[in-house]
């Protein structure tokens, strides 16, 4: 009956849905929840669009990702800017001369130079004193980027939240980059294009799923008597797009991957601003969230924001994942990779399955590399 069953309906299988579709295409798409779209799904409340699973920016160089996005919906001017709260204190992302000045009082990119690499170079002659020439972990590896004093106030905190183990115990390859500018731009991604989509992202998968079978609620790996499963499924198209978690497909004959899940706390503020900016970060241990979004901020901009006279803000908490919770962040340390690269050989040798991403391929995507990914993974199924 088709050509392609698709499981799950986010960034990834609409993209590759909706690419299929246009080459004509017999598609059928199933998703797990009760809606389409994945961890970009929105809902309105009080007039606001809310980012139900989290925050979600469009941003990239690619000019062909950006017109493949465009002729679907129309992208609104959000730049994000993110502030960071550290034991009361805000502070500009990504690191700039509005963050060293808020830190230190330093007006000129020669004196925050100086002074970062000062610190720098006592953690190198450290390092070198126990004989060690390469960062062992994520703290060292922070303080080689930025120094200490930021390590200690705006990453530390934050980070140990997030992965929900001590900086000194993660691996160094979590934080190979921080962006460092010795300029006042608060702009947080370099990409040459970001936004968000006017009329929200559920009408960007709406426009990739249009004329492909939707069917929700539906657990393609389900177990239970008397629902149909992967094997009643498949017996209904030629190819499988699977893009949820590659560890469940195979029953965990490896063992399970480990991931980082969250808990959003959605609330309705009687006021029209609540913090002013779109994401605010929390750094200290104390504050048991992450961040806090409101979600207006996306959308509505200058005076706009107080034709609204109230507003949404959502707390982000991470926790510890186990299995039925969602799965947002990989963990992608050496066991989690070694066991991933097991299953990955063995999906490999299905010719007739396309595993695809954030969790079928067990990495960390943003929006406009799940696109391409999708695109560039269609055309070689195309070119066979």
């Amino acid at each position: 009956m088709y050509d392609y069953i698709i499981v799950g309906s986010g960034l990834y299988g609409a993209t590759f849905a909706y690419l299929a579709r246009q080459a004509g295409k017999r598609c059928l798409a199933l998703e797990r929840r009760k809606h389409l779209g994945g961890n970009v799904y929105q809902e309105k409340r009080e007039g606001i669009d809310v980012h139900v699973y989290g925050p979600h920016i469009f941003h990239t160089s690619n000019e062909e990702i950006w017109r493949f996005a465009n002729q679907l919906v129309h992208f609104n001017r959000f730049t994000l800017m993110t502030v960071a709260n550290s034991q009361g204190k805000l502070y500009n992302l990504p690191f700039n001369m509005n963050t060293f000045y808020q830190m230190w009082g330093i007006k000129s990119p020669e004196e925050a130079l100086n002074l970062i690499e000062e610190q720098r170079n006592e953690v190198k002659n450290r390092m070198l004193k126990e004989h060690v020439t390469a960062p062992r972990n994520l703290e060292e590896q922070a303080k080689l980027l930025v120094g200490t004093d930021v390590y200690e106030k705006l990453i530390k905190g934050y980070t140990e939240k997030q992965w929900g183990r001590k900086c000194a115990n993660l691996p160094a390859f979590i934080i190979k980059r921080l962006p460092v500018r010795y300029t006042f731009d608060n702009n947080y991604f370099n990409d040459l294009y970001q936004g968000i989509p006017t009329e929200g992202y559920n009408t960007l998968i709406d426009k990739m799923l249009e004329g492909v079978e939707c069917k929700c609620g539906v657990d393609f790996l389900s177990r239970n008597e008397g629902l149909p499963n992967r094997y009643n499924w498949r017996e209904f198209a030629n190819k499988l797009v699977f893009t949820g978690q590659i560890d469940d497909y195979y029953d965990g004959c490896f063992g399970s991957l480990q991931y980082r899940s969250l808990r959003f706390e959605t609330e309705v503020k009687e006021c029209a601003n609540h913090q002013g900016v779109a994401i605010m970060n929390y750094c200290d241990h104390d504050v048991p969230y992450t961040r806090i979004i409101e979600h207006k901020h996306f959308t509505d901009f200058g005076d706009k924001v107080y034709d609204n006279q109230r507003t949404v803000i959502t707390r982000e908490y991470p926790v510890e994942w186990t299995h039925g919770m969602e799965a947002y962040y990989p963990i992608n340390d050496e066991e989690n990779n070694r066991r991933f690269l097991k299953y990955k050989q063995l999906a490999e040798q299905e010719s007739d399955i396309i595993f695809g991403g954030r969790l079928a391929e067990y990495k960390y995507y943003d929006m406009a590399p799940t696109v391409l990914s999708a695109i560039e993974r269609f055309q070689r199924e195309n070119a066979l």
